[in-house]
């Protein structure tokens, strides 16, 4: 999450192995982050706090030193709304975690892509090629494959349903700070982004009543993982892989994050796959591998 798009006309030759490293080792950092929530144990809003909080810590003193002299006033709104999304994006995800399988919640909650397609076709009247349309199809097949057995009893896991729905905030924040991108640096963009997530996760765990302090030593170190390793390692390097490769590949490259979650949660975890996650698991990837490709299709066509 919380990638920016920078888009370069190297080609593969030119491209700094630097690169494909720095991408392999986000995707792991961030595949650890529903690792770490169930291992801190501690309710959704409050993992999520400590999430933004910790990297919040590095980045505000690291931006005030390196500030750039002018903000964009319209990217700044858009970039501090994306901060309240993505907050709630969180909270949701987080409590899924807790609620229901890693590999099901990371996977539900990766399918932002439809989302953002089915946003910028009602909101902005794009017109989304046929390939979005098979991807979408295929994508929601593997969910009802995924759900099977709950559908067949007319109940939904509770937190099947709010990693889905946290999917949804996501995709809100990517549809607001597509722009904000653009026009702020990295490290602006991170930073006004966290602090809004920070003040907004704060107030969700305020409002309701959960402990932000006296968690046990593992707890602790979880919420470490989860902040210096999974947000501020795994997207530092995702970002500064996006500045060499070509963000189609990249996107594309970052489906690789549910599969490793639910491979990594086998031994840590002891959530063993089941048929039904593995099949529908695979029509949901494969459906969002041609969603996030139809750009790419679109722009050879050019």
């Amino acid at each position: 999450m919380q990638a920016v798009q920078v888009s370069t006309n190297q080609n593969r030759a030119e491209i700094p192995w630097r690169a494909y490293v720095a991408l392999a080792i986000g995707i792991v950092c961030i595949a650890l982050s529903a690792i770490w929530v169930k291992w801190a144990a501690v309710p959704g809003p409050v993992s999520a706090f400590y999430r933004m909080l910790i990297p919040a810590v590095i980045l505000v003193p690291w931006w005030f030193a390196k500030r750039p002299k002018h903000l964009p006033k319209q990217a700044t709104r858009l970039s501090l709304l994306g901060g309240v999304f993505f907050a709630f994006d969180l909270a949701l995800w987080n409590t899924a975690i807790l609620l229901t399988s890693a590999a099901n919640s990371t996977l539900f909650a990766n399918n932002a892509p439809l989302w953002v397609g089915l946003g910028a076709w009602l909101i902005f009247r794009e017109r989304l090629p046929q390939r979005f349309w098979w991807g979408m199809a295929i994508a929601l097949i593997g969910v009802v494959v995924i759900m099977g057995e709950n559908l067949q009893q007319l109940t939904i896991s509770r937190g099947d349903l709010l990693a889905i729905s946290a999917g949804g905030f996501y995709a809100a924040y990517l549809l607001t700070t597509q722009r904000a991108r653009a026009e702020l640096d990295t490290l602006t963009f991170m930073t006004l982004g966290i602090v809004v997530s920070v003040v907004i996760l704060g107030l969700l765990c305020l409002i309701g009543g959960f402990s932000i302090i006296g968690f046990s030593a593992k707890t602790w170190w979880s919420l470490l993982g989860l902040g210096l390793v999974s947000h501020l390692g795994g997207w530092l390097a995702i970002n500064y892989a996006l500045g060499h490769i070509k963000a189609a590949t990249a996107s594309v490259s970052l489906l690789g994050q549910p599969v490793l979650t639910a491979l990594i949660s086998i031994p840590l975890l002891n959530e063993p796959l089941q048929i039904f996650q593995i099949i529908g698991g695979s029509l949901v990837i494969g459906g969002i591998w041609l969603v996030n490709t139809q750009k790419e299709a679109a722009d050879n066509k050019v």
